[in-house]
């Protein structure tokens, strides 16, 4: 079976690296396509070289704009793609405008979409994520859902053919290349040591796009009882800048940066770095939605700087905590987090490590 994948940001890379293996290893023909939508080096290439992900049969170069205007040029360039490479379906991950943007190309020319974390649903339509995700699952053949609440959500829409709840695809990710993450060398390299610190990262519009709720995450982290160290992504970079909230010169300079000893700014790392940092966390500050998961994979307790979540399940099992961006509410949770017992239990809502392999049995 001819299989074009359709990737373009940091997440959907994480995410396909098993796919691809699993799809390669059942003898599909697997076309990879990359956007575009992240573009540099520490976004984009370096997944590809760490987790051996092969390299895209072809790179649109899609980057910047508008939502409109970046969705409208992939959703041109895709079904052109498309129509030269005749698939038999469209793979897509995620909820991001490449998703929408594939899916969309491919619907309208008649070729099966597969949607990989299928279901998700936070509920705030003012989130672009979930303006994505739900057109995307209403357009796709197939649907891979992490959860069974994602099933559920599905179902809650009238959706139940071609739904197969699979696992998550990160904790097959996140297993595969755990060996290679030792967290008390890479907390070193930052002069810090597993449990005595926080890693933060922050990234999506609602925070980064807004001054008062990114003066708010910059507020509350500098006054914790711990460092906190903060990989900053691009976007959340340019918006601290222009805030005032910290130069350029700030982002890698490490106790200085912000003009807080409590506050460690670097630059975007790769995924095992990531990884070994977090398993030697004592926290997690994020509005990702993937690394609330990643952080239920090593049990490291999560503050999500969001009011919704589309994991819920981490909620309902003590192992994070909604805080927004609020400095107090935000201080509040860190410090039950530190106070309290982490949960006993810790059940296994995103499957056994092997969701990669099922989508590829499910194809065909």
């Amino acid at each position: 079976m001819r299989i074009v994948s359709v990737v373009g940001a940091r997440p959907q890379f994480i995410k396909a690296a098993p796919v691809c293996r699993a799809l390669r290893a059942a003898g599909h023909d697997e076309v990879l396509v990359h956007s575009g939508q992240h573009f540099d080096h520490a976004m984009s290439q370096v997944f590809f070289d760490e987790l051996g992900i092969p390299a895209p049969d072809h790179n649109l170069g899609v980057a910047g704009g508008s939502h409109g205007a970046m969705t409208g040029q992939m959703l041109e360039l895709l079904e052109r793609l498309f129509v030269e490479v005749a698939p038999d379906t469209v793979l897509v991950y995620g909820d991001t405008n490449t998703t929408l943007a594939a899916g969309l190309a491919a619907a309208k020319i008649h070729i099966p979409v597969a949607h990989v974390e299928a279901g998700l649903r936070s509920f705030n339509r003012a989130m672009p994520e979930e303006i994505n995700r739900v057109l995307t699952d209403h357009l796709s053949e197939l649907l891979f859902c992490p959860t069974e609440i994602a099933v559920a959500n599905l179902a809650a829409e009238g959706i139940t053919d071609g739904v197969h709840q699979v696992g998550d695809v990160m904790l097959d990710a996140a297993r595969h290349h755990a060996e290679h993450a030792d967290p008390a060398k890479a907390a070193a390299r930052y002069g810090l040591t597993p449990g005595g610190y926080y890693l933060a990262t922050v990234h999506r519009a609602a925070t980064a796009d807004d001054p008062v709720a990114l003066a708010g995450v910059v507020e509350a982290f500098a006054s914790l009882d711990l460092p906190v160290l903060w990989p900053v992504h691009p976007r959340t970079r340019k918006a601290l800048e222009s805030g005032g909230l910290a130069s350029r010169d700030a982002v890698g300079s490490g106790a200085d940066a912000a003009g807080s000893s409590a506050l460690r700014l670097v630059e975007p790392l790769s995924y095992v770095e990531t990884n070994a940092l977090l398993r030697g966390a004592a926290a997690l500050l994020t509005d990702s939605g993937g690394m609330q998961k990643e952080a239920y994979f090593f049990a490291v307790p999560c503050v999500t700087l969001r009011e919704e979540t589309e994991w819920v399940e981490t909620v309902e099992a003590g192992w994070n905590r909604l805080a927004g961006t609020d400095p107090a509410r935000i201080a509040e949770a860190v410090s039950a987090v530190r106070s309290g017992e982490p949960p006993s239990e810790r059940p296994a809502f995103y499957g056994d490590g092997h969701a990669a392999e099922e989508i590829a049995r499910v194809l065909g």
